[in-house]
């Protein structure tokens, strides 16, 4: 018989969000470094760095999601169908994850076959692992009251993966490797290849799948596609998850550019002195002594910060809104926070890091309802068609940020070249210059504009969910003669 849904205890919350934890050691690397370690560290050109993020990015969106997830829908075990897939990746993901950051002593071409290879194989084991774990908060309840507070637990875990990557990571990276950032991201990478292995294992551990599909439904994996052409919010969803993805890589990866080529040192010295006394004064001195390194792990401390706070409340808002609404209105509001960084002057530091903290503020209120909305469209899927196929329908998640992070990853690389980026120049040009404040301003708003307006065409609004949530809940109570 189906197993009902049920509500789910703090121990299995915190045990799930351990599994994005680890994933976001690796993912919140490949946005904020993945360019800048091409360019800088492992010498690849901007243009080779593009072309290798857009074509192997686009083939792991697009080939190797629907593959995994038609398989995770496929999987009978006595684990269930995702949680073997944490478990028979977590260890491979974390060996591939530090191989993608290593510079070996090839030649150039043979550092572009390395690169090809290393990051192939990591965004297929990203899949295998970050797909079924993404379509296990689907069948892990059928409430969405409690998959709203999952998301909640799940993305402050993110958000803390988030703080230790942009905040600290670039100055640890730099003392490890005693001025030799080859070396320091390496030892980095190790290290954090073993905490997201055990982190991976605890979530296989704590956790269990309670929506099962009944015994008589059998589906063809064409009958699966069909359903997902047909089903406009998984279009929509599959469209915006892309668009926000394609922002977050672009402006995540442009910052470290940012920083290091365009705000005024001095000035940055000057504003975020008293804040570092502060931190040292109450045991928190990790940021190093280089003013770019303190100043861009601060400015990302601040957004990160305030994104959690967004966190907090994006349970409250999607209860009583509902989800659809609250996402676009907020998503729109924090794009505007974005586009202000193009009228900054490098001397205007407490505006930019202003701007960051109330960007972060409004955008964390929409961070765990994207996910929920994926969860939610599954269960549209099922309720419209009585066939569930939740891990293809989170493939549509997992398409969009592969497609987003590798188009947003690939114009970064792109525009530094046609604004004549020179890697490790002391002073760039002013074309150079220009390309970088675009890539943390107008550029990457756009995105979060055009997708909070797709939102006007998704059908599943407050009134839907609550219906939704009903209709199933007396199917799957239903028992099977």
């Amino acid at each position: 018989m189906s197993t009902n849904s049920e509500k789910l205890s703090v121990g299995e919350k915190i045990g799930y969000s351990l599994g994005d934890l680890a994933a976001n050691l690796v993912f919140q690397t490949l946005i904020t470094y993945l360019a800048f370690f091409y360019t800088d560290i492992y010498g690849l050109s901007p243009k080779d760095s593009s072309v290798i993020m857009l074509v192997v990015g686009l083939i792991a969106a697009f080939v190797f999601n629907p593959v995994v997830g038609a398989l995770a829908d496929r999987t009978h075990t006595r684990w269930g169908k995702f949680r073997p897939w944490v478990l028979w990746t977590a260890i491979p993901l974390g060996v591939v994850a530090l191989f993608a950051f290593t510079t070996p002593d090839f030649s150039y071409k043979g550092k572009v076959i390395y690169a090809i290879v290393t990051y192939t194989l990591l965004l297929l084991l990203y899949a295998a692992n970050n797909l079924p774990y993404s379509a296990l908060s689907g069948v892990i309840t059928g409430d969405m009251g409690e998959r709203n507070s999952l998301s909640s637990y799940r993305f402050v875990a993110v958000m803390f993966a988030q703080f230790f990557v942009q905040v600290f990571m670039l100055g640890i990276i730099k003392s490890a490797g005693n001025g030799d950032m080859a070396v320091g991201i390496e030892k980095v990478m190790t290290v954090l290849a073993i905490v997201g292995t055990f982190m991976l294992l605890i979530t296989f551990f704590t956790t269990r799948e309670r929506i099962v599909p009944k015994p008589e439904q059998k589906s063809s994996l064409k009958e699966d596609l069909g359903d997902l052409v047909k089903n406009r919010p998984w279009v929509i969803m599959l469209t915006l998850t892309t668009l926000v993805f394609i922002t977050l890589a672009m402006k995540g990866g442009a910052y470290v550019y940012y920083f290091e080529n365009y705000v005024d040192r001095p000035k940055l010295a000057v504003f975020i002195q008293p804040i570092l006394d502060f931190l040292s004064n109450i045991g928190l001195n990790q940021f190093g002594e280089d003013p770019i390194s303190a100043g861009f792990g601060l400015f990302n401390a601040g957004g990160i910060v305030f994104m959690i706070v967004g966190i907090t409340l994006s349970k409250r808002l999607a209860d009583k809104y509902g989800k659809r609404d609250v996402f676009g209105t907020f998503l729109f509001i924090s794009a505007l926070f974005v586009v202000f960084f193009y009228f900054f002057p490098p001397e205007a530091v407490s505006l930019m890091f202003i701007s960051q903290v109330f960007h972060g503020f409004f955008y964390g209120i929409t961070i765990p309802i994207l996910w929920a909305m994926i969860a939610d469209v599954a269960d549209f899927s099922d309720w419209r068609n009585n066939r569930r196929a939740t891990a293809i329908i989170f493939s549509a998640m997992m398409v969009g940020l592969k497609a987003g992070l590798s188009i947003g990853g690939a114009i970064t690389t792109w525009v530094l070249g046609i604004f004549e980026y020179m890697p490790n120049t002391e002073v760039q040009a002013e074309s150079a210059i220009m390309g970088i404040r675009l890539l943390v301003s107008v550029f990457p708003a756009i995105p979060f504009v055009v997708g909070a307006g797709l939102l006007f065409f998704y059908e599943i609004d407050k009134k839907m969910e609550v219906q939704i949530e009903s209709d199933l809940s007396k199917r799957r109570s239903t028992p099977i003669e």
